[in-house]
């Protein structure tokens, strides 16, 4: 019939502008969130660095009033600036060359605290320190606590190492000598420079070090 066949015809021509505008919709709001999801990426990416800095700022200033009390016995004072990005771009070369600058050395334990597992270098930081020590009696008393703290079950900074590893350190401590911790310690620096230095290197905070930067450093102290 042909008001049949004219009903037929309409009908999906009909519906097809209805569906345009729903498509145009779809569209507009996809755009909207995807703006809206950069912005929440671009919001983060600013709370992570501004948390790194603050973080960071607490290290050098630990770092800073250390040195302070060491300098006034040798009569030199050392400030730590921020490095250059050429600077900060060695530390990807080797984990060895983050650990021996004081600047990357903070930047690091900022990025592990972040991270929950700062104990790590803590830990390393305390047998590097121990391994100094040159009187008997604080070799002992420096061993005791550095289990206290790290190793021994619920310490409060409990570092993960198995358990034959602890044991020994438990019987070694008995009669302190330089080489106490040596096993735990090269097991922390192993698993700091296979899983966490890694992504501290791809961190945002490590990334914008490596930026250039039109702000003149300043002249380290004599």
């Amino acid at each position: 019939r042909p008001g049949s066949a004219a009903e037929a015809v309409a009908m999906p021509s009909a519906q097809l502008p209805a569906l345009q505008p729903e498509g145009g919709r779809m569209e507009r709001g996809g755009r909207r969130r995807s703006e809206a999801e950069e912005a929440e990426k671009g919001r983060v990416k600013r709370t992570i660095i501004k948390d790194w800095k603050t973080r960071l700022s607490y290290f050098l200033q630990n770092s800073s009033n250390s040195t302070k009390m060491k300098a006034k016995k040798v009569g030199k004072h050392h400030t730590y600036f921020r490095p250059s990005s050429e600077e900060a771009q060695l530390w990807s070369e080797a984990f060895d060359e983050l650990l021996a600058n004081k600047y990357g050395l903070a930047a690091f334990r900022a990025f592990l605290k972040s991270e929950f597992c700062e104990e790590n270098i803590e830990f390393w930081l305390a047998c590097e320190d121990f391994k100094k020590t040159k009187s008997p009696q604080k070799l002992t008393s420096k061993a005791k606590k550095i289990y206290n703290d790290f190793i021994e079950k619920e310490a409060p900074k409990e570092i993960n190492i198995d358990f034959q590893t602890k044991n020994m350190i438990a019987q070694n401590i008995q009669e302190a000598t330089h080489t106490c911790f040596s096993a735990a310690q090269k097991r922390v620096y192993s698993l700091m420079e296979n899983n966490s230095y890694p992504r501290f290197l791809e961190s945002e905070f490590y990334q914008e070090l490596c930026k250039k930067t039109p702000i003149t450093r300043a002249a380290q102290g004599t």
